[in-house]
C-alpha cells in the first residue's frame, strides 16, 4: 500500500475572469499552449492544480505587459487568496496535491498546497499589485520578492515566472507520476550544469528543463529561479530533445 501521505490525485478548476493565456480547462487533462529560494519538502506524491483562464489575444506593442507573478500568503492562506481573486475577476493559478490521511481512525483525502504559501497571479503589474496591497480583503498576501544589488545598493522586485516554465509547472502538475519531487538545495547545481533539454513524448511531454541523474534515475527539472526546483520522475532519453 502507499504511503498514506503520498497518495496524489489529479484536480484541476476553470475559475476566472480578464485576459489570460491559455492553461487548463475545467476536470480536463488538456494541456494548456503556452511561463536562501524557497524549497518544499521532498515529495513521491503526484500533483493537482487550481486554475482559472479565458483566452489572451495577442498583447498590443504599447498595452502593458503582463506576466505570471509568483505570490506569498501568511499562515497557509493561499487557498483563500486565490478564492478571492478568481472570483473578482483575476487569473490565478494553485498547484494542489491531494493526499490520503487518517483523522479518528478513519482515510480521508486532504488538498494541500504544492509549494507551501505559494501561489502564481497572471496580469499586468498594476492589476496584480491590486491585490498584493489590497489590505482590506487580503492583508496576508504580498509580492515573492527576489533581490540584486546594482552597486552597493540592494533592488527588490517581485518574482516574475517565465511563460515557458509556467507552462512546464502547469505540465508537471497535471502528471500522474507519483515519483514527482522537490529538488534540495545540495542536488540543484547538479541540475543546472545538465542540458537543456525539451520533453518530446511521453506525460511529461512539453516541459522544458535541465537534466540530470537523481535517485538512481534521469529526470528533467524545472528550475525556477528564486523559488524553487521540480524535477519530473524517470524520463527515457529517447524522450528528450536537447535545446541549445
Amino acid at each position: 500500500m502507499k504511503d498514506k501521505s503520498s497518495i496524489a490525485l489529479l484536480n484541476a478548476h476553470e475559475i476566472g475572469g480578464g485576459d489570460v493565456p491559455p492553461c487548463v480547462g475545467a476536470k480536463s487533462s488538456a494541456l494548456p499552449e503556452v511561463q536562501k529560494p524557497l524549497l518544499a519538502e521532498n515529495s513521491d506524491t503526484g500533483v493537482s492544480i487550481n486554475n482559472a483562464h479565458r483566452q489572451t489575444p495577442p498583447p498590443s506593442s504599447t498595452a502593458p505587459q503582463k506576466h505570471w507573478y509568483a505570490m506569498r500568503t501568511t499562515y497557509g492562506r493561499e487557498q483563500k487568496a486565490y478564492d478571492f481573486i478568481v472570483s473578482n475577476g483575476g487569473t490565478a493559478f494553485l498547484p494542489l496535491i491531494k493526499q490520503e490521511k487518517e483523522v479518528n481512525g478513519k482515510k480521508t483525502i486532504v488538498e494541500v498546497s504544492r509549494i507551501p504559501n505559494i501561489f502564481f497571479v497572471y496580469g499586468t503589474r498594476d492589476e496584480v499589485q491590486s491585490f498584493a496591497f489590497d489590505n482590506v480583503h487580503l492583508p496576508y498576501l504580498r509580492f515573492y520578492y527576489t533581490s540584486h544589488h546594482e552597486g552597493v545598493k540592494l533592488i527588490k522586485e517581485p518574482l516574475i515566472v517565465p511563460d515557458r516554465q509556467m507552462r512546464s509547472l502547469q505540465i508537471l502538475c497535471q502528471a500522474e507520476a507519483e515519483d514527482i519531487r522537490f529538488v534540495p538545495d545540495k542536488m540543484v547545481k547538479k541540475f543546472r550544469e545538465g542540458d537543456t533539454v525539451l520533453i518530446t513524448q511521453g506525460e511529461f511531454k512539453g516541459i522544458e528543463g535541465k537534466v540530470a541523474r537523481w535517485h538512481g534515475q534521469q529526470r528533467v527539472a524545472i528550475i525556477i529561479e528564486g523559488l524553487c526546483v521540480m524535477a519530473t520522475a524517470y524520463v527515457p532519453s529517447a524522450y528528450l530533445e536537447k535545446k541549445e
